[in-house]
Parts: structure tokens; sequence; C-alpha cells
């Protein structure tokens, strides 16, 4: 199979490329049944990572970063995908969720107090929008916050949260007006430990050291310089943040077919039928070639997604 021969990579980007493989393949790949298996948080390959510059990778140094660009994390993604999706789940969600969200539309304070621990893998970080009654529609969801002097008062829940059970803190997307649609909608930062906070963890079928959560908010008082961003604009922020997160996913994707694809190949060579290995069987063979061009294709337009964002293009196609 072939590696990044088809797209031009800087010195730095083949460091981080091969540093990315080389701690993956080493210190996830052999636990990764193991903890999947457990469903137990890998709190230690975590905070390895984050020494790596892994859990901030686009963070700038004086936040707690690596401060590379956004082709370093997706190159970076993609190996630490193919070992356990679970660590590319956490690194993700840590990267494109919470650390850009807050760096994009956060103040200086917000991002001394929250990035920094979260980059450096110290502390995990979570995003919530999805709800039990409208999903991801933002548009009829039924978290709402109410101003009560320095505070406000947020009511209700989130569901299938990526980290929730066990972030420190949790970018919350609630109604702070009763326009109608998308307007009126804020963002919140909500800590761990806040009076009023839960959350329940959820049983699933893989990936299951990444956590998965329910988040209640009953009267939850949380403090006014915890909004992030401006005040009911929260619809338009959260979309920019997914959508660069949306994108950086597809080398989350392309990691995890790359490695079905190289465990399938290896299969082949040793699974006899018909005489000999299924390696040699010609619609096998070309079964094989035809998983890997669309995989290589779309590698290839995830690295281009990565390079627009970099240049600061427009990339949503």
């Amino acid at each position: 199979m072939s590696d990044t021969a088809l797209f031009p990579l800087s010195d730095e980007h083949k460091m981080i490329l091969d540093a990315a493989r080389d701690f993956s393949q080493a210190e996830i790949a052999p636990i990764a049944a193991e903890f999947d298996e457990s469903g137990e948080f890998p709190s230690k390959t975590i905070r390895k990572m984050g020494e790596m510059g892994f859990m901030g990778i686009e963070v700038p140094e004086e936040y707690g970063g690596a401060g590379m660009d956004t082709l370093a994390y997706v190159l970076a993604l993609e190996e630490i995908s193919k070992a356990d999706a679970s660590h590319g789940t956490i690194m993700s969600v840590n990267n494109s969720l919470f650390c850009h969200g807050i760096l994009k539309f956060g103040t200086e304070a917000q991002k001394k107090i929250y990035v920094s621990g979260v980059a450096s893998g110290k502390k995990i970080g979570a995003y919530s929008l999805t709800e039990p009654m409208s999903g991801s529609d933002a548009a009829t969801m039924r978290s709402r916050a109410v101003r009560d002097g320095d505070h406000y008062i947020l009511n209700g829940s989130k569901l299938y949260i990526p980290n929730g059970s066990i972030a420190d803190f949790a970018v919350v997307v609630a109604r702070t007006s009763d326009e109608p649609g998308l307007k009126g909608i804020s963002l919140f930062i909500v800590e761990k430990g806040q009076e009023g906070f839960t959350s329940n963890e959820m049983k699933k079928l893989g990936m299951r050291s990444a956590k998965l959560a329910e988040l209640v908010f009953k009267n939850c008082k949380v403090p006014k310089d915890q909004i992030l961003g401006p005040l009911h604009m929260g619809f338009r922020s959260s979309i920019k943040v997914l959508s660069k997160g949306r994108a950086i996913a597809s080398a989350f994707a392309v990691g995890i077919g790359m490695e079905a694809l190289r465990q399938t190949v290896e299969h082949t060579k040793i699974r006899q039928q018909g005489g000999g290995p299924l390696a040699m069987q010609q619609s096998i063979r070309f079964t094989l070639a035809n998983t890997e061009t669309r995989l290589e294709a779309a590698r290839l337009m995830a690295y281009s997604a990565a390079e627009l964002i970099d240049k600061g293009k427009d990339f949503d196609l």
C-alpha cells in the first residue's frame, strides 16, 4: 500500500508523521484491544500524547500546545486512529471541538484557564450540542440558560457526548432567549463539579475506551464569564467549530480504513481457499485494489482540506 508519496510533505510534516506512527504502534496498538474490552479510559497514553503535543497540536505554544498547522494535525490523527479509533476520538474532540472553539471565540482569560491543561493532555475537553429530542438540530434544542445576576442558570440535557463522562470542561450549547429558530443560542464553558452538572456514561458496542455520555444540567449555576463568544450568537460559532471538526474527522476515518485494509491484505495472504491463498484470486485482488484506490482518494481529500484550512480558503466542499 502507498504511504504519503502522492502528497508532498515538508520535513517538519514528515517528522510529525513519523513520530505519531512510531508512538501509536509502540504504545497504543499493543493495548488497544485490552482497553476496548474493559472500557477503561486510557489515561496513561493520553497523557503521553499530550506530552508529545498531539492533544493540542494546533494550539499555540503560549497556551501549552505544539503550535503546528492543520496538515500536521491530520497526519498525526490518521496515524493515531490506525492504532486505535478510541484514542483518535479523544484526540479529535480535544483538538477540534474544545481547544479550537475556545481559541477562536474565547477571551484571553478563558484561553489561559481552559486551553493549556487540555492541550497538554492533563485535562480533557468535551463539546455538547446533541439532545435527546432534537439530535443535532440546534433550532429545536430545549436546553436553556436564564440570566440571574452575574450567573446563568442552565437546565437541560445532552446526549451522545464524546469524552463527556471524563471531561474536566465542556462547551455547552444552550438557548438564551425566546427568539425563534437559530437566533438566541449561546455557548457556555461548564466545569466538572459545578453544582447542578452531572454526567452519565453510556454503553456502546465499540470504541469503548472513548467515553460517551449523557450530560444533565439541573439549575446549574454558570458564571457569566464562562460564556464563550458573543451572547445569542452561538449557532454561528458552533457551526464554524463543527465545520472544521468534520473536515478533520476525514483523517480519522482514513486511518481506520487504511488499517482495516492492511489487516485484510495480510489475511488474504494466509487464508487458503481453492488450492491457494485468497490473495491469488483475481476477484479478491480487484476488490483490494479498488478499496485502496478509494482510500487513497479519501486521504488526498483530507490532506487537501487541511491545506485549504491552513491557507484560510473555503474547505466546506
